[in-house]
């Protein structure tokens, strides 16, 4: 294998590795919102726009490396020759992941990069959007009645009867390599978010508020941030009180699964069961968890945008309404140590659907 493609990489190298593949993995803009911050009486509101990451969501830098990197470590190959127009086209395994829509997108997107097939296990209620998304890359869709982590299960299956490589972004075991990968590949953003903050010369931000489905993108920015950040260096983990299933985890020390439909506006967010790593890596970092209302979900949306801030959804804008409620609660905001002096940094994690549809078709073709 090539030095500059072993698993394991740091950040720059996983981004340089993607950079190859699109320049739209190209690092997303920091956006100062000053106005937002006012409204907020915080001193400060930074803001990630992951839409601006290719395939517009940052689910495209964990699913895409961690599907490289399955096929790697199942053929022998190494990347550069995966890559290769030139090799010899001997067909490779299937890809095989659940997802909501953008964790299956950026795996089917590494199999197309690949020149190889994807399979991805869709529950009935992903809107149909997203499915054409996914289709846009080639795969396969297999539908499966039920809820995110009824895919999982199905996808977990199809797996072990030996259909494919399973790409998964959770897992009950904590040390599962592709979800390894996968949070590995949101590194990058932390990465990017201290080169950026150091450059532009802003003070370091003193909370994090970070959306969870289950919980690796707050797991990787925890690695990547909270020995960086100002104190109190809070990591607040925001999740649908219809889907809250970090919270349960870490007020039961243990992952658990919870219960009912998790219909929720957020729809990435709608997972029953946090990833084991994940959550090994959030009660080391000390990380709080707080759940947002549907209202809070839909008005974090329209503050964004008031305040020249990208356009997203539900899900992207849920660091936002987890930063709001804080604020207007005060017991909570007591709890983290929020107050006018505080510097909030939240994450845009993907593009609003229709403004980004250009940019969803635009890589590399074999």
């Amino acid at each position: 294998m090539t030095t500059d493609t072993q698993p394991g990489l740091g950040p720059d190298l996983i981004a340089a590795l993607l950079q190859r593949l699109s320049p739209f993995y190209a690092p997303t803009p920091l956006l100062d919102l000053p106005s937002l911050a006012a409204s907020l009486d915080v001193a400060q509101v930074l803001a990630k726009n992951e839409g601006h990451r290719a395939l517009g969501s940052f689910k495209s830098l964990g699913g895409t490396y961690a599907g490289l990197w399955a096929l790697a470590r199942t053929t022998g190959m190494d990347i550069d020759e995966l890559l290769d127009p030139e090799r010899a086209q001997t067909p490779l395994p299937a890809l095989i992941t659940a997802s909501a829509g953008n964790h299956g997108l950026a795996v089917a997107a590494a199999a197309k990069f690949a020149g190889g097939r994807a399979r991805i296990y869709l529950h009935t209620g992903v809107p149909a959007a997203r499915v054409r998304r996914v289709e846009s890359q080639g795969a396969e869709i297999v539908w499966v009645d039920g809820t995110y982590d009824d895919a999982v299960d199905r996808a977990s299956a199809a797996a072990r009867a030996g259909e494919g490589i399973l790409v998964a972004d959770t897992s009950s075991d904590p040390d599962d390599p592709a979800v390894a990968d996968v949070v590995a590949g949101y590194g990058v953003i932390a990465a990017e978010i201290r080169r950026q903050v150091d450059e532009i010369g802003h003070l370091r931000p003193s909370h994090l508020f970070v959306q969870a489905g289950v919980g690796g993108l707050a797991a990787a920015l925890t690695t990547g941030l909270k020995d960086w950040l100002m104190p109190p260096a809070m990591i607040v983990v925001v999740e649908p009180e219809a889907a809250a299933c970090v919270a349960a985890a870490l007020s039961q020390a243990r992952s658990v699964r919870i219960s009912g439909d998790l219909k929720t506006s957020a729809d990435m967010l709608a997972c029953g069961e946090a990833a084991a790593s994940a959550l090994d890596v959030l009660r080391q970092g000390n990380a709080r968890v707080i759940t947002v209302s549907e209202a809070a979900l839909a008005d974090a949306k329209s503050r964004l945008r008031e305040a020249n801030g990208p356009d997203t959804t539900p899900s992207g804008a849920a660091g936002l309404a987890g930063l709001a409620t804080a604020v207007a609660a005060y017991g909570l905001s007591q709890e983290l140590a929020l107050d006018e002096s505080s510097r909030a940094l939240i994450i845009v994690t993907e593009a609003e659907l229709e403004k980004d549809a250009g940019r969803w078709h635009r890589t590399r073709d074999h």
